[in-house]
């Protein structure tokens, strides 16, 4: 095996920019370079302007991004999606672990509705933007893993942004290029539409609908990733815990002192009622909270919160169909 190679962190670098500069994926490489440099990461991760990081070597890493099995080969097949933006548009197909699955997934509010705004370092922190950006993100992991990917809440500029700052606009529309109206009960009516539109074209296929928040409580209330499923389903209750339980089983290996309080319950809400596939609700984090916000300013973060979640996925399309 080669010798790791070592580079120098720059000031305002994140795991994702110092991969990147080197020609490494960080959907493939974060976890190897979290491994190989975790004595000398700071809190959550962070790189230290000045400190040296051995880089994972392309040709002998691990890649362990789809499950704690052996993974399938890839296809070798690359499919191109403008939606992902000019740096992240050609996906590489790299197993069929998810083949055969069906996806929704519903980044929060949009168009005239920017949801929750929070702020961090002086600038504003619109939920809409970060939720569609961590959606995109887990969307382009499922395609890698060979789902099929439906993105219900659109946005064509926007693309996936290795920005801690992300601009707030009002163009985003509702699958497959409706406009958002800004009236809740119709915004919510014409998503879960698009949806079971949707589901009647691959019916008896395996499906599911992810919807993507941050929530706005008290400055205090430190809430971590939790979710949400409908009572009646005790399909979508089993799919909640395996993505709550994978989060923390990936939290308690990188950051072992931590702690994670997500939670799993029931909740009656209009999406998760009235959406025909099993369906998970997802809240990323407290708006109001630092540490929270955190995880959703830092580029790297939101990859990560999407690898997490599409490891949950993988398992829970092997062992809850």
């Amino acid at each position: 095996m080669s010798q790791s190679k070592e580079v120098v962190a720059l000031k305002g670098d994140g795991i994702y920019r110092l991969l990147t500069r080197y020609g490494l994926s960080s959907s493939e490489y974060m976890e190897d370079f979290i491994a190989l440099n975790k004595s000398h990461l700071g809190k959550n991760n962070t790189l230290l302007a000045g400190v040296k990081y051995k880089l994972p070597d392309s040709a002998n890493s691990t890649k362990s991004v789809t499950s704690s099995a052996t993974p399938s080969k890839g296809t070798g097949r690359v499919v191109h999606y403008d939606i992902f933006g000019s740096n992240y548009a050609d996906v590489e197909i790299k197993s069929n672990d998810l083949k055969g699955a069906v996806y929704y997934l519903v980044g929060g509010h949009g168009g005239p509705d920017p949801g929750a705004v929070g702020m961090h370092g002086g600038y504003h922190v619109y939920e809409d933007e970060y939720a569609y950006d961590v959606t995109l993100r887990l969307a382009r992991r499922l395609i890698e893993e060979g789902a099929t990917v439906y993105l219900i809440t659109r946005d064509k500029n926007d693309g996936i942004r290795d920005s801690y700052s992300l601009k707030a606009d009002k163009d985003e529309v509702c699958y497959p290029n409706r406009t958002i109206p800004l009236n809740q009960t119709k915004r919510l009516r014409q998503r879960t539409d698009a949806v079971n539109e949707l589901y009647k074209k691959h019916k008896g296929s395996f499906q599911r609908m992810i919807a993507l928040h941050i929530d706005s409580r008290s400055k205090r209330e430190n809430i971590d990733i939790f979710f949400y499923h409908d009572k009646r389903s005790k399909t979508g209750k089993k799919a909640s815990e395996i993505l709550r339980n994978t989060i923390e089983a990936k939290y308690r290996e990188h950051q072992p002192n931590r702690g994670y309080t997500g939670t799993v319950s029931p909740r009656n809400l209009y999406v998760v009622r009235n959406t025909w596939p099993t369906a998970i609700f997802i809240e990323l984090g407290n708006m109001n909270h630092q540490r929270d916000v955190q995880r959703l300013v830092i580029p790297s973060n939101r990859q990560a919160v999407a690898n997490w979640l599409t490891l949950g996925l993988v398992t829970d399309f092997k062992t809850n169909k």
